[in-house]
């Protein structure tokens, strides 16, 4: 039996997941945490917006990956009628309205109040606002993301606390037809109390039919680059720079590996197209995501701040982070225009209370 098991000293029991009050519970988790999602091809999705109106209904989550692929979620409770068939009607109908619209169309329609809530003027700002490596190119995104739309491939997530297995027969029958223009995805996501803390167990039940790359129909906007454990290809970017560009260089190396030491953070270097711009990463795991980016563009030093993150990890120390980064702001994906000892001091702050440190 796939689950939680514990053992708190008289033998392992099976844990029963916790009921979610109702599907609202259920959506709004999947709408804050779409890194909780195992889906085929593991692409990194950035939501547009949740209830969005698509023909005559309302697509619960609406969703693009970083390479231009829109993803329509929907989620239910087993103990909704609907989860057995309906849901699979429900989102083919979305898929359908959604084919052929234009991004100017979809950004003044639909998405329109999504994005004008959230500070955003089109999706590609969307996108790159969450883009830590700095890996999305706008060019090739845009025209993806228009041939995704043009064709129809889509990727279909359904997320449920569980499947009917009248419904995992639906998904794996459409699955197995459609894997030229559709990836669906059928996912379970459950909760438990263990030792006075939640944990999540998400699970991907379809069977894993569409991490590939498509025949046709689409052009791949995948971000063109390369990312490699660790500070040494970063360090090489800058190693001919020299003065006081290369020692605040060296500074932000020696920061940053001072960062590695804390629990669960990881360094990572993405190379950017023909090596032009280099990012180094400090990202906290299993999130996979980091309160800052490290940029090295043109030899240029400067760090990116991502304030969702601070929000979601760092909520105490934020302010402080805000007072010695002033007259500069701790936004989402911009830039600060002056690194000093006092910000540094405070990021590591920062990070030692995302950790837990």
């Amino acid at each position: 039996m796939t689950g939680i098991w514990t053992n708190s000293g008289e033998g392992w029991e099976w844990g029963k997941p916790r009921a979610f009050e109702d599907e609202a519970k259920l959506h709004e988790l999947i709408n804050e945490n779409p890194q909780f999602l195992p889906l085929s091809g593991s692409p990194r999705l950035v939501v547009l917006g949740s209830e969005i109106q698509l023909g005559n209904g309302y697509a619960d989550i609406l969703a693009v990956e970083s390479s231009g692929r829109p993803a329509v979620i929907e989620v239910k409770l087993r103990q909704n009628p609907e989860a057995r068939r309906a849901i699979v009607s429900q989102i083919i109908a979305y898929a359908a309205f959604l084919q052929g619209f234009s991004i100017e169309d979809l950004e003044r329609g639909p998405l329109h109040r999504f994005l004008t809530d959230s500070g955003h003027e089109s999706i590609i700002n969307a996108v790159k606002a969450e883009d830590q490596e700095g890996a999305v190119d706008a060019d090739s995104f845009t025209a993806s993301l228009q041939d995704h739309l043009n064709s129809g491939n889509f990727r279909l997530v359904l997320v449920l606390d569980d499947v009917p297995a009248e419904l995992e027969r639906v998904v794996a029958y459409l699955d197995a037809i459609t894997v030229q223009t559709l990836t669906i995805d059928l996912i379970t996501l459950k909760v438990y109390e263990v030792g006075g803390a939640q944990v999540a167990l998400p699970q991907r039940v379809s069977p894993d039919l569409g991490a590939f790359q498509p025949s046709g129909g689409s052009r791949s906007a995948v971000p063109r680059g390369r990312l490699t454990d660790g500070t040494a290809a970063f360090r090489a970017s800058f190693e001919e720079t020299t003065g006081e560009t290369r020692e605040m260089f060296d500074e932000l190396i020696a920061w940053a590996e001072k960062l590695a030491s804390l629990p669960n953070v990881r360094l990572s270097t993405f190379m950017g197209v023909e090596g032009k711009r280099f990012t180094l990463l400090p990202r906290i795991m299993p999130e996979n995501a980091g309160l800052v980016t490290i940029w090295n563009d043109k030899q240029r030093p400067s760090i990116q701040v991502w304030r969702s993150m601070f929000e979601r990890r760092a909520p105490k120390t934020l302010e402080s982070v805000e007072r010695a980064v002033e007259p500069d702001r701790i936004g989402q994906g911009n830039t600060l225009k002056e690194i000093t000892p006092k910000i540094l001091e405070a990021l590591t702050r920062a990070y030692q209370e995302a950790t837990g440190d």
